[in-house]
């Protein structure tokens, strides 16, 4: 007589299987996650500083990068929300009363990550000619996701006003910028 069942060995190698499957593919979705988490963080970064560069030359307006406080005013805490706006009298305020638009924003990153520019920057802005608009600040965007700090990206703003994001290096698998330097976070 034939049986269309499975036995009972059967069923415990499938399982044992699976559970092999299942502990080694975990630890590489963890990480698959986070790579992409740094690499849409990085790209929106890229895209908010390029929005900037073209509307500043587009309008011949400075025109600001920065997270704004409660007081439209920016500040340093790059972690939250990320705005673009038009800034007439560049003065790393948001003023609609004088005219000034936001063009565009980013959400604040992972709630554990963390976000710099430089070490205390609070802002960037680009002039009329596509080149950042005052001393002191072309710097480095540092994202550092938590517990995974050897996936921390960047992307370098030159006095030219371009942005270059870092790659990763072959040897190391950590990023690093066009000069050789890797990405930190402090």
């Amino acid at each position: 007589m034939k049986s269309n069942g499975f036995t009972l060995i059967e069923i415990l190698v499938s399982i044992t299987i699976l559970m092999i499957l299942i502990t080694v593919g975990i630890p590489s979705f963890d990480d698959f996650i986070v790579q992409m988490r740094v690499d849409n963080e990085i790209s929106s970064i890229n895209r908010l500083l390029n929005t900037a560069r073209v509307s500043a030359i587009s309008n011949s307006l400075p025109t600001t990068v920065c997270p704004l406080n409660d007081d439209n005013q920016c500040h340093n805490q790059w972690h939250k929300s990320i705005s673009v706006f038009i800034d007439t009298n560049n003065n790393k305020i948001f003023e609609a009363n004088k005219g000034e638009i936001i063009l565009t924003s980013k959400d604040a990153i992972h709630h554990q990550d963390k976000l710099q520019y430089g070490t205390s920057r609070i802002g960037l802005t680009y002039g009329n000619d596509g080149h950042l608009n005052g001393w002191g600040q072309n710097a480095t965007f540092s994202y550092c996701p938590h517990n995974h700090l050897n996936k921390s990206r960047g992307v370098v703003v030159h006095l030219s006003g371009r942005a270059y994001k870092s790659k990763q290096d072959k040897s190391s698998g950590r990023d690093k910028t066009r000069s050789g330097k890797y990405i930190v976070c402090h």
